[in-house]
């Protein structure tokens, strides 16, 4: 038993670390955008369906001593592959989706030893029952996850911050060595023992009389982890996009993921159908009010509600995935369709959803299946509730929809006179009466169509506020495009008022710019480039005021550019195809300017590593995702990229506006390490510069000013609304190696 337990957590542990290590490496290669990891994830899960395609397989067409011999082989070519660092000529050229070149990296550096590790789990659980006949391995699949579990909490809290990316992939592949050693120990006692004849004769007696799982059953044995994996990557998408795409936040997600396997795996008693709905209940109605309000929500309490929404959905799904188990004799296909479902999910989210939806809708899919789901699970095996648990699960839908009417009135969105809730009143009242008539009559099937009933009130509520939220999020778009790099949205206000009339860009749920339509206005700076900006006013105190030679990361609605004069150029770094389009049209600040323009289609960072020196003056950073932050922009290699492109009396810009992130200590480290003096210079929203009230286009604002040109720096027009550079803080400085979020959290 020893070796097997230990060749599982072995496994699993690796399998796992190696996750949020190679998505880490990789991530700055993509211009750090949260659909890299989701494509990680892609490949994970189908590596995961291959592992165990694999051991059941192996274990169904292979008599023992020959399993032995063939996945010896396999472990002897996993070691011969290491190491699993991708080399640099994986590096994209150019803009464009990358998800399959990731996907081709990710097979070639870690294909064959994933795919070992994969497989861990159901062959040796299989290999134990068959020395151990009558011995129930299903623990020790819970075992496994608690290996990939604490994989998951070391990484981002020990292996991340003591250590660098190399030195992280040496250890696994040490780590590696050491699991083919325990692998090979447990090859050689399937390969040297037999069980005994009575004991096998028993088991094999036992297994010609177990029931055969019947189609239904293995449907349900897909589609419930389907519908698990589909949440975990939708919740780890929408907190990516909003705050940073980091290790943390891919983590936090799937470790609560794992838990739920451990759970339910571990015993049946920790899984109450009653009880885990109603939780169910209680965090849909929390994650519907995060979705309603927002940006406006705090970061903490979001990422509270969405992973608690998370964690009971999937205790939901796996609890009744483990209710559902066969019996030993088909454990390996058991296991593949938990892992084919796994793998659908990420198919969907992954490939399906872009493709599909225009926003990120998957969230809303995801939490209607489950009730789907859970209802036909209901269904099929006909469990009654007990009166007391009935009207407890009644009332919590009615506080639910008391909640859902108070933030639907509070909006000004459902009056109370609006003919619906008459409906609703009316239907409710039905539901009741007939509910007695049955009760009256037979309890078991009252409790039973009571228990449906109410799950498909909910599930018609759910579906109610969630098509609202759809509708919410559509509402004043003129077009809504998604793609690999997130989703984004031009909304037309005004359009009655000719003087007033402007569009927005969002990216997410951030507005990343506005500009008028009419023409006389259309050339006017707005949102976070106004001329009390810090931005704004280093463009137009610099010495050199004439063919200026200006650096920009990140295009946006192309505003900047409405500061280009006759001689000057601008060079500018754009990852998403998308974003030109827009900014071509129906912006037209890059077609207004004055300046000669080239726009480079690429990761700025990466186009500006094999290009020669610029010779920029000014070099600006605003390429954040949303609020996310891409990490790769901010670290000390990223800075030496940017000053072997700038003059030597040249000025840095970068805009550090976020709702969640502190990132003034990150750049003011980067400006200590090269020398550089500092100015932070925050401006309000409405703030002309010319007593001008009303400037509602222009928005609050921090810029961080990095130059070693003393002139510059010490302009009193910068000096005098600059906060200057604050004592030596206790965050480290940022580097690809190591980079942390906690530290700077607002």
């Amino acid at each position: 038993m020893f070796a097997f337990a230990l060749t599982i957590f072995t496994g699993a542990f690796l399998l796992f670390q190696v996750q949020p290590l190679i998505g880490k490496y990789i991530l700055p290669w993509f211009g750090g955008a949260p659909g890299v990891w989701t494509t990680c994830m892609l490949f994970f899960q189908m590596l995961l369906l291959g592992g165990y395609a694999y051991a059941h397989a192996l274990s169904r067409r292979c008599k023992p001593r020959t399993q032995a011999m063939v996945h010896g082989v396999l472990l002897v070519a996993a070691l011969a592959s290491l190491p699993i660092t991708p080399g640099d000529h994986w590096k994209p050229e150019g803009a464009g989706d990358p998800t399959w070149r990731i996907l081709a990296l990710l097979l070639v550096s870690l294909g064959v030893p994933y795919l070992i590790l994969a497989a861990t789990g159901p062959l040796m659980q299989e290999w134990f029952r068959r020395l151990t006949p009558g011995a129930s391995p299903y623990r020790l699949y819970a075992l496994s996850n608690v290996g990939s579990l604490l994989a998951l909490v070391s990484y981002p809290f020990f292996f991340e911050t003591q250590f660098t990316r190399q030195a992280q992939a040496q250890m696994w592949s040490w780590g590696l060595v050491a699991y083919a050693v325990c692998c090979g120990v447990c090859a050689y006692r399937l390969w040297r023992r037999e069980p005994g004849v009575a004991a096998e004769v028993l088991a094999h007696a036992a297994e010609d009389n177990a029931p055969a799982p019947t189609l239904m059953q293995r449907l349900f044995w897909m589609a419930l982890p389907a519908c698990g994996s589909v949440l975990l990557l939708a919740v780890t998408n929408k907190m990516c996009q909003d705050v940073a795409v980091i290790p943390f936040l891919w983590v936090l997600p799937l470790a609560l993921y794992l838990v739920t396997f451990i759970i339910c795996f571990d015993s049946p008693r920790w899984y109450s159908r009653f009880y885990w709905t109603l939780a169910l209940a209680v965090a849909l109605v929390f994650g519907c009010i995060a979705l309603y309000e927002g940006a406006d929500m705090p970061i903490q309490r979001q990422v509270v509600i969405y992973t608690g929404l998370m964690f009971v959905a999937c205790m939901v799904c796996h609890g009744e995935v483990y209710r559902l188990k066969p019996h030993p004799r088909h454990l390996t296909s058991f296991y593949l369709m938990i892992s084919a479902g796994g793998a659908i999910g990420g198919l969907f989210v992954a490939l399906v959803a872009p493709f599909v939806f225009d926003n990120f809708y998957e969230l809303h899919v995801g939490l209607a299946t489950l009730v789907v789901l859970l209802i036909a699970v209901c269904l099929r095996d006909r469990e009654a509730l007990s009166p007391r648990r009935w009207g407890l699960l009644a009332a919590l839908l009615a506080v639910a929809g008391a909640v859902y009417a108070y933030m639907e009135i509070s909006r000004g969105g459902l009056p109370l006179s609006n003919y619906r809730w008459v409906v609703l009143a009316l239907a409710g009242c039905a539901a009741l009466v007939t509910g007695l008539a049955w009760w009256r009559s037979d309890r078991a099937r009252v409790g039973h169509r009571a228990t449906v009933a109410l799950l498909g009130a909910g599930l018609v509520a759910l579906g109610w506020v969630l098509t609202g939220h759809v509708r919410e999020a559509k509402q004043g778009a003129l077009l809504t495009g998604r793609n690999f790099y997130g989703v984004l949205s031009v909304l037309e206000y005004r359009k009655e008022e000719p003087d007033a009339h402007y569009y927005t860009l969002l990216h997410g749920r951030i507005t990343h710019g506005l500009q008028f339509a009419a023409p006389e206005r259309a050339a006017m700076i707005t949102s976070y480039f106004g001329p009390r900006t810090g931005i704004a006013l280093a463009l137009k105190n610099f010495p050199r005021q004439e063919n200026q030679r200006i650096g920009l990361l990140g295009l946006g609605v192309g505003t900047i550019a409405a500061y280009g004069k006759p001689g000057d150029y601008m060079r500018i770094y754009e990852i998403d195809p998308q974003v030109k389009a827009i900014a071509e049209k129906p912006f037209s600040y890059v077609a207004r300017s004055k300046a000669r323009i080239d726009i480079v289609m690429g990761d700025g960072r990466l186009s500006m590593e094999n290009e020669p020196a610029q010779n920029f003056d000014f070099l600006i950073m605003d390429a954040f995702s949303s609020d996310a932050v891409p990490v790769h922009l901010l670290t000390r290699e990223a800075f030496v990229i940017y000053l072997r492109h700038l003059k030597p009396d040249g000025v840095i810009l970068v805009n550090i506006s976020n709702r969640y992130l502190d990132l003034r200590p990150v750049v003011e480290n980067a400006a200590r390490e090269f020398g550089l003096r500092a100015h932070a210079i925050s401006s309000e929203d409405g703030d002309s510069g010319d007593g001008e009230e009303g400037a509602w286009w222009l928005y609050g604002a921090t810029w961080m000013v990095l130059s070693r040109n003393d002139a510059f720096m010490n302009r009193p027009e910068l000096t005098a609304v600059a906060s200057p550079l604050a004592p030596p803080n206790t965050i480290p400085l940022w580097t690809d190696d190591y980079t942390s979020m906690f530290r700077i959290l607002q």
